[in-house]
């Protein structure tokens, strides 16, 4: 792994940079940056396609996108803004123009001139294949964890346009260790094949083991190969939002390698927090941006690994009706650990392996054996508006809202209330 952190810092020293962990940066900072790192970019002429967030990653998105807009619109011959859900649920058209901050007067009189697109993974025809990773190269770069072909398909408007701008923010991250970069290409707006492989890889690992990871994780190193077939140029403003406001510690710009390397190493002492003990039991607040358990299970893996053996985290989010609005088989085969899965493989290997990378995700660590059965490290609790007898079918605990007496806990020693949890992630020192 230190050659790995070598590498990313060696990386990170190519972009350009503004703030720092220690730092809140005012808008002027902000705007200031994006404008000076973007008229220095070699964009006159050329087409550009804008790789966004979705509504579930937080940052002064409307901020960025008006400021990247101001400095390229006249220069470039088309604009498009496409919004990466991965495999999320497509944003309504309202909550577009909240998200990307042309409510009021709407797209054309906010950013004439620019398109904007749902990544609408869901469609065959959105994809265009950019080659193949060889089996012998993804067991290379994972180490042996896997050793298969995968197709790398992204989607079309990437490949239509000379420049691909990602546009987002950097946390840490249950698949590849921190977010962002080529992340956004890789799942954010690719198609199945390459998605199943790097969250598998992940799950394999284990989430407590990869997330908040430093330098380049075998998932990272996937992602990293499959965005070298993209043939545009791949640039990337990537910026480290103080979790809970609307203000950035810091923001930085060049290669999508090397901008992703610098907000890394900014996020990974913001983003990070230490536990002298471990706690024996977790609530964890959820935000109303995450509308399923699909994306709120950030909740449990960023405080996973500072519950004790035995421990509980309980998923506080009463807005929430479904675990997963999209991905129905999570219902069909429940929240498991790892071990599970792989020491049943016939039973569960034609199930999309991102779908079992998430089912592992919010049961944690855990063993299974034919005699014992499964034995999970950390219980886990819902409470939301999901119905009883769906959440214990899924294998999760259960309490109702109606019963949920929140103020107990924020009394009770033995539990840690997280508010706004999903972003910082929680470790033991």
């Amino acid at each position: 792994m230190t050659d790995t952190l070598d590498l990313v810092t060696a990386q990170a020293r190519q972009a350009a940079l503004v703030g720092g962990p220690d730092q809140v940066l005012t808008t002027e900072q902000v705007r200031s940056f994006v404008l000076e790192s973007l008229a220095g970019a070699d964009l006159d002429g050329r087409s550009v396609c804008l790789v966004v967030p979705d509504g579930t990653r937080s940052c002064p998105l409307p901020l960025l996108l008006a400021t990247v807009h101001q400095a390229l619109v006249g220069r470039v011959t088309r604009l498009t803004a496409l919004v990466a859900l991965g495999t999320h649920v497509a944003m309504s058209e309202r909550a577009l123009a909240t998200h990307l901050g042309y409510a009021r007067e709407g797209l054309d009189a906010t950013y004439p001139g620019m398109t904007v697109l749902n990544h609408e993974w869901w469609t065959p025809e959105t994809f265009v294949s950019l080659g193949t990773i060889s089996a012998d190269r993804v067991s290379e770069l994972t180490g042996g964890l896997l050793s298969m072909p995968a197709d790398v398909a992204l989607n079309r408007a990437v490949v239509e346009h000379d420049v691909a701008l990602v546009v987002g923010p950097v946390f840490p991250h249950e698949v590849v260790g921190f977010s962002g970069g080529n992340k956004y290409f890789f799942p954010g707006i690719a198609g199945p094949e390459i998605i199943d492989l790097t969250h598998w890889v992940g799950a394999l690992i284990t989430s407590s083991e990869i997330i908040g990871t430093r330098g380049i994780t075998p998932v990272r190193a996937l992602i990293n190969e499959a965005a070298t077939m993209i043939p545009g140029e791949k640039l990337a403003l990537c910026v480290v939002a103080q979790s809970g406001t609307s203000s950035l510690h810091a923001a930085s710009f060049g290669s999508t390698e090397a901008a992703w390397a610098a907000a890394a190493e900014v996020s990974a002492q913001t983003h990070v927090r230490y536990l002298d003990a471990p706690v024996r039991r977790v609530v964890s607040l959820i935000p109303t941006k995450y509308e399923d358990i699909w994306t709120a299970a950030k909740g449990f893996y960023k405080l996973e690994p500072v519950v004790a053996d035995g421990g509980e985290v309980i998923i506080y989010a009463p807005h929430i009706s479904e675990i997963s609005v999209v991905h129905q088989e999570i219902y069909e085969i429940g929240y498991h650990c790892r071990d599970y899965f792989v020491k049943q493989w016939d039973r569960f290997k034609d199930v999309h392996w991102g779908v079992l990378a998430h089912s592992t995700h919010l049961r944690g660590a855990g063993t299974f054996d034919e005699v014992e059965g499964e034995r999970c490290r950390v219980n886990v609790t819902l409470v939301t508006a999901i119905p009883e007898e769906k959440v214990r079918g899924a294998n999760l605990g259960y309490l109702s809202p109606d019963e949920f007496d929140l103020a107990a806990y924020e009394t009770d020693p033995d539990t840690f209330v997280v508010p706004n949890a999903g972003e910082v992630l929680f470790r033991l020192r």
